[in-house]
Parts: structure tokens; sequence; C-alpha cells
């Protein structure tokens, strides 16, 4: 094995597929909407794309986790995946701001970003990523034995990104992650490294994007 190669199992993030609310830009934590058709064809899509990634020979991933909410728990169903039910998986609380677009609170709050600023009623940047590093944790505890798949949600996969690069959970601003992508997560003799970020399966609709 080349001393560069992975020491043990990938964590791969999967985003749900799109929803009414994820199109539109709406904040969407704890409110529970479907997948729309074309979020259920990201969601297949994302299945053969982490298929493609782990390769034909792959085994069987040592550990699988969705987030309770019904879009992710739909996305890794669609992407033939039987995941546990993990709570921590849910998305970052944006509390008084659940529902709204970031034009919409700009309006009262300029400049607003849930990266920088709070979400009265929400989530802190601190508390959610003490949470990503619990999900973090518990993953590290099977990687000796396989690979690691998350279902979630965008936010919340960001910090998950950052934190396993020992980032602030407001770096995880610089990843970014469409519904229905995939991020891996890796490791180079043992150090943290990002090996892919937003894979998403290319279609002539993408293209003309």
């Amino acid at each position: 094995m080349p001393e560069t190669d992975q020491t043990h199992g990938r964590i791969y993030l999967l985003r749900h597929g799109e929803t009414e609310w994820s199109a539109t830009g709406k904040h969407t934590s704890y409110t529970d909407i479907p997948l729309t058709p074309r979020g259920r064809e990201l969601a297949a899509a994302a299945g053969r794309v982490l298929a493609a990634v782990r390769g034909p020979d792959a085994p069987p991933f040592a550990l699988e986790l969705t987030s309770p909410r019904r879009r992710a728990a739909d996305t890794a169903e669609l992407a033939k995946l039987s995941p546990e039910v993990d709570e921590s998986l849910v998305e970052w609380n944006y509390g008084e701001y659940e529902g709204l677009t970031t034009p919409e609170i700009r309006q009262t709050v300029p400049g607003w970003t849930v990266w920088t600023h709070p979400s009265p009623g929400g989530e802190s940047a601190a508390e959610v990523a003490a949470r990503a590093d619990r999900v973090l944790d518990r993953c590290r505890e099977v990687l000796s034995e396989g690979d690691v798949v998350l279902i979630g949600h965008g936010h919340f996969s960001r910090v998950l990104t950052a934190r396993s690069l020992g980032l602030p959970a407001s770096a995880g601003v610089g990843f970014k992650l469409d519904a229905g992508g995939l991020t891996v997560l890796g490791d180079e003799r043992g150090e943290p490294r990002l090996d892919h970020v937003n894979l998403v399966e290319l279609n002539e609709a993408w293209l003309s994007r």
C-alpha cells in the first residue's frame, strides 16, 4: 500500500434531494417536508454516484446513519441504503428564521448569514459544531472496520466537513453541497483529508444550468 493511501474507512456525506423549500432557498430544519419529483430523481442519482465512487467491489458500509427527517430518509431509500436513524444528523436549527430566505431575513438583519449571525431561538454555531463532533466521534469508532455513510442536510453536512478538518463551524461556508450532492472525507496516513466535494451525476439537465 502506498504511504499516501487511505489508512481507514471513508465518511460519505450525502445531502437529501430537492424539496420545495430548498429549491426556493427557504431555511429548513425541523419542518418535515417531502422531496419534489426532481428531488427523488436526484436522490436516486446520488445512489448511483455513491456506488460509482466506491467501486463495484466495495464491501458493505460499516455504519449507515440518516437524519430522521423524511427528506433524508426518503433519499436514503431511493439511494438504495438502509440506514439507522440518528437524531444528531438533523439540520442546523434556524429558530425564528425557519421557512425564511436569506433576503427576507436581511430585511431586518442586514448582512445576515447562518455562518456569521445568530438565529434567535435556534442553534448557535458552537452548538452545531459540538453536535457535529459527536457524530464524527461515533463514525471514528467504526472506521477501522470500513466506510460510513451519513444521509442528512446541507448546512450540517458542511459543518461536519469543516469539523472533520479541525476547522470551526463557520468554515463550512467554503464547502458547497447541492441537493443530492456527495462529499467524501478521507485521510492521508491518518491525517484528515477532503477527497471529494459536492459530487453529482451530470446529465443534460445539469449541464444546461
